[in-house]
């Protein structure tokens, strides 16, 4: 928990890795380089008086407060931060440093740290550092240029924390998607001739493969001769697996079943019109209780 918010630097990078090319992407040339050197002692001196007015500011809020349990956790962030502070000026942007930055990006998606909490502190720190930066330096004409350049630094070190957020909140949902494509499609028996198929979770072409030939399976084991398939609990359907649960209902057809399908989003609706499908082509129902309705006079009739 203490690399939240704060960090520090730490090896360095080989070239070759596109880490020149983020650089010129943001601009940031050898002059921005010295000129942020240029603000290290200043930025030095008021580190501690910088560090000390963002925390009191950040520990003000619930949402960053409750990322810091005692006072000495926050005085080793502080520690740390002020190590930061000072590298920002300094170090080398390289691949390393690159790294480092993209770890913490990391580390704070997993910690919970959301991006308006950490955009909102790098900008608090720039803020207060220009005002007194202008303070000490306002008569020197270099003085704004000395802004500009840190806050392109600024803003290349905060894309490479941005950067580990989106991936790995891509990297959360293709994990979640997957577990929810590995979920087991029951076969339930609802009486005499009659299967309900329940589908909870994504339906992906490789899910859409395995439930076509669950359902065949199921009407063979059981005599079926209708069968419900409820995609209630199926979020979204492109136009291929649509397309495949087409051709599920008319193999279930060929074997001798009648398929009726129930729990239709209007997503899935519309995945099944691009493809050229009619009510009357398609024995639906809105919802469960209806198509097991439908199917049982079916079976009746």
């Amino acid at each position: 928990m203490d690399d939240i918010i704060a960090s520090s630097t730490g090896g360095h990078g080989q070239p070759g890795d596109g880490t020149a090319d983020q650089l010129r992407w943001f601009d940031i040339t050898d002059t921005d380089r010295r000129r942020a050197e240029a603000l290290a002692e200043t930025a030095g001196d008021v580190a501690d008086e910088i560090i000390e007015a963002f925390y009191a500011h950040l520990l003000s809020f619930e949402d960053a407060r409750r990322h810091f349990r005692t006072d000495a956790q926050i005085e080793r962030v502080k520690r740390a931060q002020q190590t930061y502070f000072r590298e920002l000026l300094s170090a080398p942007l390289d691949a390393g440093y690159v790294e480092n930055r993209r770890r913490i990006g990391r580390i704070h998606e997993r910690a919970g740290v959301t991006p308006t909490l950490y955009v909102g502190a790098y900008a608090y720190y720039l803020h207060s550092l220009g005002h007194l930066v202008m303070d000490r330096r306002g008569q020197d004409p270099q003085a704004v240029p000395l802004l500009l350049s840190l806050i392109k630094i600024a803003h290349f070190d905060m894309a490479q924390a941005l950067e580990t957020y989106v991936e790995a909140r891509e990297a959360t949902i293709e994990q979640r998607e997957r577990e929810m494509s590995e979920l087991p499609t029951p076969v339930l028996q609802l009486r005499d001739g009659l299967l309900l198929i329940p589908v909870v979770g994504t339906l992906d072409s490789y899910r859409a493969r395995s439930l076509t030939v669950k359902l065949l399976e199921g009407i063979r084991d059981h005599r079926a001769k209708a069968v419900v398939l409820d995609i209630t609990g199926v979020a979204a359907v492109d136009s291929a697996v649509a397309n495949h649960l087409i051709q599920t209902m008319t193999a279930a057809r060929l074997m001798g079943a009648t398929s009726v399908l129930t729990g239709l989003s209007a997503d899935v609706a519309q995945a099944l019109v691009k493809i050229g499908v009619t009510g009357e082509t398609l024995r639906t129902a809105g919802d469960l209780q209806h198509g097991i309705e439908i199917a049982e006079r079916l079976l009746d009739g």
